[in-house]
């Protein structure tokens, strides 16, 4: 069966487009559509919570293959189809899409009446994916969709609005903001002295722009996979391949085809995936599984896109043009036992890629959501191992232009299409580089040559790669919190407009959600002390606090420079200091880029780097010591963990499995798997409790002099990692702190 897959995805706002004109359409053998209402609801609220919805299988249709299958429209669909696609595997998915999306004018399927969705805004905007969607019977909200000021003043948004075309589909986002807008000028106009629900009302009214983003970055951003079978398959195949799939509940992709391909050869793809799923939760799981394949073809044959991937089958025939014309065939993979040898190495190497892309000092991305381009992971990942082969002897210039390619690559977009592709020329565009300076790729000279010319004022979108790319750089800039005046806790961050988005709306429009005026900031800073105030009040208050210039270095941190800090002062603050302002941060940032992007000016000293990962080892080492003892004592977890530090472990525990669906909680039962939420300083607070110090004094002797250590050590981190000044003295303090703690683990 010859080049008849066509994996690939489709995003949600075409695929909305197809279901409207009907490219889809269900053949007759298909069973009839057998969700439940709140299945549908389960479908909605995966989507909306960027949740993989598994791979579609379609065949491309001809008038022929429409008329012999006896092929209808799907359920609900009224109008005159134009079919493209005949639905082999997702008829339940895109029949559930189409009913709550458009909302025909059917009753559900096996039920009595007719059903309406809606989303519930404040909590869509919370991330309360549990609350933010519900069903009802059409007749119980039928005025409801002919009455928007009722939607408004209920948060209510029908779904079946979300299907509409261009302008129509956001006018109701438009529409919701000029309401609450009105009724907080009608409540300030009677009566100003009620602020607070002015305020609450003008609260109401900047969701409007939020959720026009949200919707906007869900419709262009959330994909949807499928497979395409190609016209000229023959039709007892594609029946053969129908009878499969339903009959085990089997969802095609190229990962399953291949799970399948490799079973005879007892290679069980699913298995080892399901074993090493946990180490690599960064990315979705879906795609993650994929990029491991991907490293192995990139690292073994330069290319990664599906149909190359079939050539890792151990003992496939793959045929080569040589350059004299020739052809020659190659077996890339002999043995199973050499295919599982690559799957793990291209596991390590995705491992690796994460924890370099995640650390704070080198790449910024802290989350999964800072990260600009998952897709660019297989590609980064196999550059990376290549480097640390033996075919690149000066690693340390290698490890200069990956760095200045991955940068090249975020900002000129270079991910956000043909990946596959990208991957393999950047791959083989590298290795030249590495082995001849003057090979350097275009795209980098590019980067380098017009990077000032970006365009950072129209970054308006949380989701563009170049938005999360400042990020990154203002994390690798270490960025401090405005109330803390310390560094933030990196698994919880708010996206904090520096001028409040409410303001100069008319004058600026989108733009005040520009970069430009965001930065990062701990959500308690952000929502309760500066709380949409302006800067002249809550920036006042930093200085009269902290001193100025304490308050000028916390905001070099986020790149804003004094001159700007100024203007941000000025009372009254007009649009005309805006506009100065976004001018001057502009520049700031625009160093920063050239600082960390290109001249690599934030790079860690090899000297840092040694003593860096010696405190590693010290906070390793004080785990270990902390898990014998709670094992050996037989306590419980209550008793020897202090209240505040179970508090903070069962936050950021609940933040991980919330990111990473397939997590469970019996993941984190073990002592070790939760003490790794906490930081440095916590360890001396489990030592030092009265409960536990008994167990801990023998080892430490003195709990004055184990707080000393583990302060200096955390303080000197601190500075290691956000290139804070660090003089002779705290180094060789931090040294023998370091050699205090190692001389009690050897002890042991």
């Amino acid at each position: 069966m010859k080049n008849v897959e066509t994996p690939s995805r489709i995003h949600l706002s075409k695929l909305i487009s197809n279901l409207r004109e009907g490219k889809y359409v269900i053949p007759d053998f298909q069973r009839e559509f057998e969700w439940k209402p709140w299945d549908v609801l389960d479908l909605i609220r995966s989507i909306f919570s960027d949740y993989y919805i598994g791979t579609l299988l379609l065949w491309e249709g001809s008038d022929k293959h429409f008329k012999t299958l006896s092929c209808e429209p799907i359920y609900g669909f009224d109008e005159d189809p134009s079919p493209d696609y005949i639905v082999l595997d997702g008829q339940q998915r895109l029949t559930a899409l189409y009913y709550v999306l458009f909302g025909p004018d059917v009753n559900f399927r096996n039920r009595a009446n007719r059903y309406l969705y809606f989303i519930n805004i404040p909590e869509l905007l919370d991330e309360n994916f549990e609350e933010a969607f519900f069903y009802s019977y059409y007749k119980k909200h039928e005025r409801l969709l002919d009455n928007p000021e009722k939607q408004f003043e209920q948060h209510l948004y029908p779904l079946s609005f979300f299907s509409k075309k261009g302008y129509d589909r956001y006018r109701w986002f438009d529409q919701y903001e000029k309401y609450w807008e009105s009724k907080a000028e009608e409540v300030e106009a009677n009566d100003p002295d009620e602020i607070e629900t002015i305020e609450e009302y003008r609260s109401y009214a900047n969701r409007g722009t939020e959720l026009r983003d949200y919707f906007e970055e869900l419709l262009n951003e959330y994909y949807i996979s499928f497979i395409e079978l190609g016209e000229n398959i023959e039709l007892a195949k594609v029946c053969d391949i129908f009878t499969q799939i339903n009959s085990k509940g089997v969802r095609l992709d190229i990962f399953d085809l291949l799970n399948a391909i490799l079973r005879p050869q007892e290679i069980y793809l699913k298995d080892r995936w399901k074993s090493v799923k946990p180490r690599l939760s960064f990315a979705d799981p879906g795609k993650m599984k994929i990029y491991i394949l991907q490293v192995m073809s990139i690292l073994k044959q330069s290319y990664c896109s599906p149909k190359y991937l079939y050539y890792l089958v151990p003992e496939a025939e793959k045929t080569v043009r040589n350059p004299d014309g020739s052809k020659e065939t190659k077996i890339l993979i002999n043995t199973k036992d050499e295919f599982i040898n690559k799957w793990d190495n291209s596991v390590k190497f995705l491992e690796s890629a994460i924890k370099n892309l995640k650390n704070p000092r080198d790449f910024g991305a802290i989350q999964t959501s800072y990260l600009p381009y998952p897709s660019i992971l297989p590609a980064f990942a196999a550059i990376k191992a290549h480097v640390n082969s033996d075919e690149v002897t000066n690693k340390l210039d290698a490890l200069k232009k990956v760095r200045k390619w991955y940068w090249a690559s975020i900002f000129l977009n270079r991910y956000s299409s043909s990946v596959e592709s990208t991957s393999a020329k950047d791959f083989q565009d590298l290795r030249v580089w590495f082995q001849d300076d003057d090979k350097e790729p275009e795209y980098v000279s590019e980067f380098i040559r017009d990077y000032k010319n970006i365009d950072l004022l129209s970054e308006v979108k949380k989701g563009s790669a170049i938005y999360k790319a400042i990020f990154n750089v203002l994390i690798i800039n270490g960025a401090k919190d405005w109330q803390t005046f310390e560094l933030p806790e990196y698994d919880s961050l708010d996206d904090h407009h520096i001028i409040p988005s409410s303001l100069f709306r008319d004058e600026v429009g989108g733009k005040i959600n520009s970069i430009l005026n965001r930065t990062p900031l701990s959500p308690d800073t952000n929502r309760n002390v500066i709380n949409n105030r302006m800067p002249n009040e809550y920036l006042k208050e930093m200085i009269e606090k902290n001193g100025e210039k304490e308050f000028y270095d916390v905001l070099e941190t986020h790149l804003i420079s004094k001159k700007a800090a100024q203007i941000l002062l000025r009372k009254p603050f007009t649009s005309e200091d805006y506009d100065k302002f976004i001018e001057e941060r502009h520049k700031s940032i625009m160093q920063a880029i050239e600082n960390v992007c290109i001249r690599e000016m934030s790079k860690t000293p090899p000297v840092l780097k040694d003593l860096d990962n010696s405190i590693e080892q010290v906070e390793l080492g004080l785990r270990n010591l902390i898990s014998t003892i709670y094992r050996n004592n037989g306590n419980k977890l209550k008793e020897f963990l202090p209240g505040h530090l179970l508090n903070k472990i069962n936050i950021r525990i609940n933040k991980e499995l919330k990111s990473n669906p397939h997590l469970k909680e019996e993941d984190f039962e073990q002592i070790e798997d939760q003490i790794q939420f906490l930081d440095f300083p916590d360890y001396f607070d489990i030592s030092a409790t009265k409960v536990n110090w008994d167990s801990f004094e023998p080892f430490f002797g003195n709990k004055q002099e184990l707080q000393n250590r583990v302060k200096k050590l955390s303080d000197l981190r601190n500075r290691i990692r956000h290139s804070r000044e660090i003089n002779e003295t705290d180094k060789l303090d931090g040294q023998a702190s370091i050699t205090w703690f190692k001389n009690i683990f050897n002890s042991l």
